[in-house]
């Protein structure tokens, strides 16, 4: 099956006999198309299971004290803020632009509403972005960000968001052409910061460990390609809070942030986030803790956990 003819159907169902043989549903329909996505997410179509028309929306919108920071780090290039407070000023100058960023954490860390924060402050200094969702509807996407006072749907409506709705089983069926696709796709629509929640949702649908390694290596590829900043969620896991649930994406990514659950040897437990890796860019390396308010993410960096 060639990247371009992805989306014609072969198979007794409607699909070729490979698409059948990946599908670990053994046979359930998937999208017509991967560029349906961006009209639904565009035009405010919701979480439907048409996605409509994913190239449409985007063609309408054609530091702490101490010994922290230990490298000084001279480049040109262009850096951002997150929009975490506390944890941008524990990077000395900020993220440089189109890293690709992942944030790993277990259940409750908040890792999405660090996605939504992420882009909310793009948006916020007028820049457009792109939020896909392989875990919530695109309504429950808006109602997420609203709890928080950030008008999503809002930022829909205005052209200047797409919230991308996908099912991982379609995204992996369909991997080779969202690969091919995205980067053109991305660019048109001119987003400058993409949110991909969740990568272990995508990682998940491949049984094979070496399969699964090579189709988010490839992935991670686009996601370079489209020239965006981008940040990747990922469940940590269970043996270890620095280790991914698979053990790939930290070793794929420019840029690694750890939320954790500590606990002290008294029983009590706090949420705490260190900073593993940003390339190009110089870092605070403590533990510091954090909240989820009602405002999104707040880490105190002047703060010790204990």
């Amino acid at each position: 099956m060639s990247d371009d003819d992805w989306f014609e159907r072969d198979g007794p169902d409607g699909r070729d006999d490979e698409s059948l043989a990946d599908d670990p549903t053994g046979g359930e329909p998937t999208t017509d198309d991967f560029e349906a996505a961006f009209d639904a997410a565009s035009s405010g179509g919701g979480d439907g299971p048409e996605m409509a028309d994913f190239e449409a929306a985007l063609d309408a919108g054609a530091g702490a004290s101490g010994d922290e920071f230990e490298e000084s780090f001279e480049s040109d290039i262009p850096r951002i803020e997150l929009g975490i407070g506390g944890l941008d000023q524990m990077i000395q100058g900020g993220v440089p632009e189109r890293s690709l960023m992942v944030t790993m954490g277990s259940a409750g860390t908040g890792k999405t509403t660090f996605g939504l924060q992420f882009i909310n402050h793009g948006l916020e200094a007028g820049e457009k972005a792109v939020f896909i969702t392989l875990e919530e509807g695109a309504s429950a996407v808006e109602r997420a960000a609203k709890e928080k006072g950030w008008p999503f749907d809002e930022y829909v409506a205005d052209e200047q968001l797409a919230i991308v709705d996908l099912d991982p089983i379609e995204m992996a069926n369909s991997l080779t052409s969202i690969r091919n696709d995205l980067p053109r796709l991305v660019s048109a629509f001119g987003a400058e910061r993409l949110v991909l929640d969740s990568v272990s949702l995508l990682e998940m649908m491949y049984d094979e460990q070496s399969r699964r390694r090579t189709e988010v290596f490839d992935f991670t590829k686009s996601l370079k390609r489209a020239g965006v900043t981008t940040m990747l969620t990922s469940e940590a896991s269970d043996r270890d809070a620095y280790t991914s649930k698979h053990g790939i994406i930290e070793y794929l990514t420019d840029a690694v942030f750890v939320l954790q659950y500590v606990r002290s040897e008294f029983g009590e437990t706090r949420l705490a986030v260190e900073i593993q890796k940003i390339r190009n860019a110089n870092h605070s390396r403590e533990t510091k803790p954090y909240e989820i308010t009602g405002d999104g993410l707040s880490v105190y960096r002047q703060a010790d956990i204990f």
